[in-house]
């Protein structure tokens, strides 16, 4: 067994064909279905099988998949771990973000890093709240920015920044205010992200507590989402740094809905065992230009060592 045969499994089991993982690779189809046959004959296991004019994972090979980015993550970890120990500012930044983020907040914050760090090497994934999580479990990346996370004893927050979410709807919305504004809000479409966005669930447990049941529409990015209620087919709940800029062009207008804005916050994660020491030059910088801080809890630590020492 050789890592060169778990890596071409791997590619295998995320596109599903020869060809697809040949193409990644950039390796022949040949390679690839020899490198996958004597990992199959290693582990005494049939790992996929023909599906279509594709591949498919059997059961077996989709547990060992599972265990396997996991693994792979582990020694990438530990590669950009032991590379970043003795020159940090030299190291590499592995980060992930949810779309919001990734498209309004993380390219300005990179900026500053890259103009404090220049020798540093970045590498960024952007997705929903689900993808992202899922590479910061299987140690694809080191941090990971996004909304509020689900409760885990792998994840810890090392700082956070206020998220308000807001009601916004098409130019030349009516200027209604309570249960006139509800009842006009209940007849429009709510226009979504897809299953495993943030701001997906949080405005379903939004519409949720309003008892409303409207029509929706579901949309895969936040531009989409943005440029279907500006041209009037509906309405949604987003992030205020989503759409600050089109608010103030006038191509979408903030509505006073029930119970918004909703503050919530944006959250910088971890492994619990901590960052590498360049993602942690990140951390430090985002701490010190005052527009993230510290979570509650960690204060709260802090302010007992203190005491304690």
């Amino acid at each position: 067994m050789t890592l060169a045969q778990l890596r071409t499994f791997l590619a295998v089991a995320e596109t599903g064909s020869v060809s697809g993982a040949a193409a990644r690779l950039v390796v022949t189809q040949s390679a690839v279905s020899a490198s996958i046959a004597a990992l199959q004959r290693s582990l005494d296991l049939q790992l996929v099988e023909p599906s279509g004019r594709g591949l498919r994972l059997t059961p077996a090979g989709a547990i060992y998949a599972g265990y396997l980015r996991r693994v792979l993550g582990l020694l990438d970890e530990a590669r950009v771990a032991a590379g970043s120990e003795g020159e940090p500012a030299r190291g590499e930044l592995r980060i992930a973000a949810v779309t919001t983020v990734g498209d309004h907040l993380l390219p300005r914050i990179l900026v500053r890093f890259r103009e404090a760090h220049p020798e540093a090497r970045i590498h960024v994934e952007v997705g929903n709240r689900a993808q992202v999580l899922a590479l910061l479990d299987d140690h694809e990346v080191d941090l990971v920015l996004g909304g509020r996370p689900v409760r885990s004893r792998n994840h810890v927050a090392l700082a956070v920044r206020p998220n308000e979410l807001i009601v916004v709807g098409p130019p030349g919305s009516p200027p209604h205010t309570g249960d006139e504004l509800l009842s006009w809000l209940a007849a429009q479409t709510w226009v979504l992200r897809e299953p495993g966005s943030g701001t997906r669930a949080t405005t379903e447990s939004y519409l949720t507590g309003l008892d409303l049941t409207p029509a929706q529409l579901t949309l895969s990015s936040n531009a989409a989402v943005c440029e279907s209620v500006a041209v009037g087919l509906g309405v949604t709940l987003i992030s205020r740094d989503a759409v600050s800029r089109d608010l103030a062009e006038g191509r979408l207008v903030e509505l006073a809905a029930p119970g918004a804005p909703l503050e919530r916050d944006w959250y910088l994660l971890a492994h619990r065992s901590g960052p590498p020491a360049t993602a942690r030059l990140l951390v430090d910088q985002l701490l010190a230009s005052g527009e993230f801080e510290r979570p509650p809890g960690a204060r709260r630590r802090s302010r007992t060592a203190e005491r304690d020492s």
